[in-house]
């Protein structure tokens, strides 16, 4: 469908009245859609906009170089209003918005604020739909969850990574002089890491889910949840600087996502002073939360860690998990002794099961015994398991945890 020729193409020439930034609403021209491409912006781009001629762009009428990099990292000029993005795309302005949304994009009223990559997105979606490989509900879905993903993504990049890289090299210079040549030389180059890294991921995570016994595991499987928690971090903002405790998370973080790739886990999310992780074997996820106590303990400027692990049935959804594994995982970790790890009855048994831990410290001897009598080696086993109290956990009942520990 033609849309309303209020703009053209990205290289068109036009008087000062029609420029290619102008809009008339107070959108800032964050709605991309998941086909952007990252090419030269052009000889335009690195002129910036007559601010007279920009003054209906809001925000962009304060700050001209904003526009720059807008139109450096989208590779096209804003083009369409959401109605004719939409009208474009040929789809509803109803799932346009329901996209955009999903996306994490904000409500731009009817400003001129799009650009093709933005119908290009919309089309692939709707096509999608349209040739039945996904529901209108899991195309939102998609849309949803690599929208709240990326979003984190490019905030981290800003915040942490493109702040240290923009110091002025020279006296005189401003940090947003040194931003757009920066960004010219990174962009390409993040893009295709970005890609390579998602398609590793992609692999990795259709591997595992192709691996399941039965169909119904392939949706909710079985899986070993871990939380581990700092402890009296609560007391640790009250007395450290802001700085200082950015970096001890940072810290925290780094080292807890290093050892959990490491040993074969999957870190699900960090919260600050927690990270859950899961790995789909008991053993994996005993030797991680070790080895997380085992640094932790080592390094004098950390707190203290307390770990808590279920094993059970856990749904995934948008690469969280839920379920009562998680939560029993969680309530676990709460009532964890200081540097120590306390696991629940199934994840004891299927240590058990696969031989990385004996069910007791008699069966242990037993097995011992009976290999020497028969000139064989004992048994190998990785870890220990002591049982503790029962006790009432909220929410789940009463549960017996069990203290893991290394076998010496």
């Amino acid at each position: 469908m033609t849309v309303d020729d209020t703009g053209s193409g990205a290289g068109a020439q036009r008087g000062p009245d029609d420029g290619p930034g102008r809009s008339t609403g107070t959108g800032t021209g964050t709605g991309t859609g998941t086909g952007t491409g990252t090419g030269s912006a052009g000889t335009d781009a690195h002129k910036i906009p007559d601010v007279e001629d920009e003054k209906a762009d809001g925000e962009s009428a304060k700050n001209p170089l904003a526009l720059q990099l807008e139109q450096l990292i989208l590779g096209a000029d804003r083009r369409y209003t959401p109605f004719q993005a939409a009208r474009s795309a040929g789809v509803s302005m109803e799932l346009a918005s329901r996209f955009w949304r999903a996306m994490g994009f904000p409500d731009i009223g009817q400003a001129k604020a799009l650009t093709e990559a933005d119908v290009l997105a919309l089309r692939r979606l709707a096509g999608l739909v349209e040739a039945g490989l996904l529901s209108e509900a899991m195309a939102v879905q998609v849309a949803r969850s690599t929208g709240q993903t990326t979003a984190r993504l490019a905030e981290w990049q800003i915040d942490s990574f493109l702040e240290g890289l923009t110091e002025p090299p020279e006296p005189g210079m401003t940090r947003t002089e040194v931003t757009y040549p920066l960004i010219e030389l990174l962009l390409p180059e993040l893009e295709e890491f970005l890609v390579y890294v998602w398609r590793r991921q992609l692999a990795a995570a259709t591997g595992r889910v192709v691996q399941a016994a039965d169909d119904e595991e392939m949706v909710d499987r079985r899986l070993a949840v871990g939380f581990a928690d700092l402890v009296g971090f609560t007391r640790l903002t009250r007395r450290m600087e802001e700085e200082e405790l950015g970096e001890l998370v940072e810290a925290f973080e780094t080292t807890a996502a290093d050892l959990v790739a490491a040993h074969g886990g999957r870190l699900i999310k960090t919260l600050g002073d927690e990270v859950l992780y899961a790995a789909d074997d008991a053993g994996v996820a005993a030797e991680i939360a070790l080895r997380l106590i085992e640094t932790m303990a080592n390094d004098e400027t950390m707190p203290e860690l307390r770990v808590g692990i279920a094993f059970g049935t856990v749904t995934t959804r948008m690469g969280d998990v839920f379920g009562t594994t998680v939560n029993l995982a969680s309530r676990l970790t709460s009532i964890a002794p200081r540097d120590a790890v306390l696991v629940d009855g199934a994840f004891a048994e299927e240590l058990t099961r696969t031989g990385d831990a004996p069910a007791s410290e008699a069966q242990a001897a037993e097995a011992a015994a009976a290999a020497e009598k028969e000139g064989e080696e004992p048994p190998a086993y990785r870890f220990a398991l002591q049982p503790m109290w029962q006790r009432p956990v909220r929410g789940l009942g009463i549960v017996e945890p069990w203290l893991l520990a290394r076998r010496t």
